[in-house]
């Protein structure tokens, strides 16, 4: 199912296809319809997806103000975009730029056309400093040569139009190359389809609860960091490809494989399944339910193949995802296979950012591949992605509460998962920075174990009503310990 347009304005915390499209149109009267190209087939029991890149272009006529009055002429080098005009079908869009260390110094604003209609949304900025997510320096994943800048990706709905304009900080009309501060290179917008949602049955199969399987690692168990499992023998996996057998495979002791859904538990359950120290009285949440990829439908050809792990998980740092609130709950699933996409084809990541993500209803969704009982080494909190895990809340919360079913579902969420790993939820962690804008590398860091991406960066990531909640996140995940 696809929305129709639903406008956000989200501002803070691939180019899997480029299509042929018709010539830009000047802004009135409406261009005429491009033909719509078909989507690229998926893989079986995966939806179809797609990402258009259209390079920006100088705009060296006028750019109107936000009350759509003219304005004098801009430098060529001060200002940048699209002009209005048809597109292929998408629902979210970002832009983004060929040096992953370049920051975008300036604004970024879009409108966009609901699929099949004359009608436009007003202008919506996109958060520029979003360098703050990301894999840290010298890592694999960053050192890889197929990273960029981006801003932050903004979710529109159903749209066929965009228009595009991006101006850099200090522009005027007097401004000249020396005043004006250079905007980065390779500017190109970014337009990704997320494909219909996968239309299957969740799997109604329920682990024994009088003979749970061990969950790995404990708080004892350590991955190296630059550990990847490396694919064995896979059971019968039922009509999925590869690639998506495996990204199953690592929850098999949780639900069957191709299972859409990793089903609750209450306390009792999830401590025995729990791996401690022999004496020590098991703090464990209950598990609760989590969406997997296969059933929020990810392309699992999408990512690297190989999972990549961190040594354990000792503090979640919580994010928004700055992609809107206009979205309802039916269209996460698509928010997340769009943000996905964005991440891996137009940032050049290695998989999906987070490793977990959570919805306004509450509904919690198995993020970057590896396992979700696992250490698995993200890309969220630049400088703390080691020995951490990131939950991303759907949304931007920066003048907008959040709701109260979201807080809930991160108070859950890291119940368990610090639980697995030892981890007090109302306790302070020691992280070492591996370089951020807040932290210099080698630095020690004295941090909240559930903390906000704030705390770990200068960033308004997530948001200061957000952030306000994860007070009352920290007590009742320990509450839910048993704490």
């Amino acid at each position: 199912m696809r929305a129709l347009l639903a406008t956000s304005i989200g501002v803070t915390c691939a180019t899997a296809l480029t299509l042929p499209l018709a010539a830009p149109a000047p802004a009135a009267p409406a261009p005429a319809r491009a033909p719509v190209a078909q989507a690229p087939a998926a893989s079986p029991g995966e939806p179809a997806g797609s990402t258009q890149s259209l390079p920006l272009r100088p705009l060296t006529g006028a750019l109107p103000r936000a009350t759509g009055e003219p304005t004098e002429s801009l430098h060529p080098d001060a200002a940048r975009g699209l002009l209005r005009r048809d597109s292929h079908r998408f629902s979210l869009v970002g832009v983004v730029w060929d040096d992953a260390d370049a920051e975008l110094h300036g604004t970024v604003q879009v409108r966009t056309r609901a699929t099949g209609t004359t009608r436009w949304s007003g202008w919506q900025s996109l958060e520029t400093h979003n360098t703050d997510h990301a894999a840290d320096e010298g890592s694999p994943e960053r050192e890889s040569g197929t990273v960029r800048g981006s801003t932050a990706p903004l979710w529109v709905g159903d749209s066929d139009g965009v228009e595009v304009r991006v101006r850099s900080e200090n522009a005027g009309p007097r401004s000249g190359a020396a005043d004006t501060a250079p905007l980065p290179a390779g500017l190109q917008v970014e337009l990704v389809d997320p494909g219909d949602d996968p239309e299957q049955p969740r799997a109604e199969a329920t682990p024994t609860t009088g003979a749970p399987s061990a969950v790995t690692p404990s708080a004892g168990v350590a991955t190296p960091a630059t550990a990847v499992a490396q694919p064995g023998a896979l059971p019968d996996s039922a009509g999925l490809t590869t690639a998506a057998a495996e990204s199953s495979a690592v929850n098999a002791d949780l639900a069957p494989l191709g299972a859409t859904e990793i089903p609750a538990l209450s306390k009792a359950e999830s401590e025995e399944q729990a791996v401690v120290a022999a004496g020590a009285k098991p703090f464990v949440g209950p598990r609760p339910g989590i969406v997997t990829r296969k059933g929020w439908g990810a392309d699992e050809s999408l990512r690297e193949r190989a999972f990549a792990y961190t040594s354990t998980v000792k503090a979640a740092f919580i994010h928004h995802s700055a992609t809107g609130n206009n979205y309802t709950c039916a269209q996460a699933p698509s928010v997340l296979r769009s943000i996905y996409r964005y991440h891996v084809k137009s940032s050049g990541w290695r998989d999906f950012g987070y490793n977990f993500a959570v919805d306004k209803c509450g509904n919690i969704y198995e993020g970057r591949a590896g396992g979700v009982t696992k250490a698995v080494l993200g890309a969220h909190t630049l400088g703390f992605n080691t020995n951490s895990m990131g939950i991303a809340v759907l949304g931007t919360y920066s003048s907008k509460n959040p709701p109260a079913a979201a807080v809930t579902a991160i108070a859950k969420l890291t119940a368990w998962k610090l639980g697995l790993f030892g981890r007090n939820p109302k306790g302070k962690v020691t992280l070492v920075s591996g370089g951020s804008g807040k932290y210099k590398k080698g630095a020690k860091a004295k941090l909240n174990v559930i903390s906000g991406h704030r705390d770990g960066f200068a960033t308004e990531c997530p948001g200061i009503r957000l952030y306000k909640k994860l007070g009352t996140a920290r007590t009742s995940s320990a509450k839910l310990q048993g704490r």
